[in-house]
């Protein structure tokens, strides 16, 4: 049979443990374009043992490429190489230059078939309209009495 562990063993060990330092130290594992910085510890007992650290600690709203997103999350088990991220940002500036310029063209043909955008229709108001009854919504209201 199996001897089960009791809780004031269990308490002691976690307590020891607290006091022995960190098994692994961080790995720097690779740099991004934005200039974050990613790091790995090979000796974390879970999966917690991949991190970055950005270049602005305060902006949450950073972009993070897909290629070190997808090593963070452990769905990829080698980081990404330097070719493969600029090949992918190179790609990516592409793209973005071709819907640039996609966008000119269809604003061009617009411009051509409907005219000029800002252009007010002949006989609309310039001002949007406003109403007497909703400018003191409630000050005069009087409950109607059923007869």
């Amino acid at each position: 049979m199996v001897k089960e562990r009791g809780v004031i063993v269990q308490v002691w060990r976690t307590f020891v443990a607290s006091f022995k330092p960190k098994r692994g130290q961080q790995k720097f594992v690779g740099e991004d374009y934005n200039g974050t910085k990613y790091y790995e510890d090979p000796g974390a007992p879970s999966k917690r043992g991949r991190m970055f650290t950005p270049v602005d600690t305060e902006d949450f709203t950073q972009e993070m490429p897909a290629e070190w997103e997808a090593w963070l999350r452990y769905r990829r088990h080698e980081p990404p190489t330097n070719e493969e991220i600029k090949a992918n940002y190179d790609l990516m500036m592409q793209k973005k230059s071709n819907a640039a310029q996609l966008e000119i063209e269809y604003a061009a043909d617009r411009k051509e078939k409907y005219g000029d955008e800002t252009k007010i229709l002949e006989g609309a108001s310039k001002e949007f309209p406003t109403y007497d009854d909703y400018k003191n919504h409630g000050q005069n209201y009087h409950v109607k009495k059923p007869k």
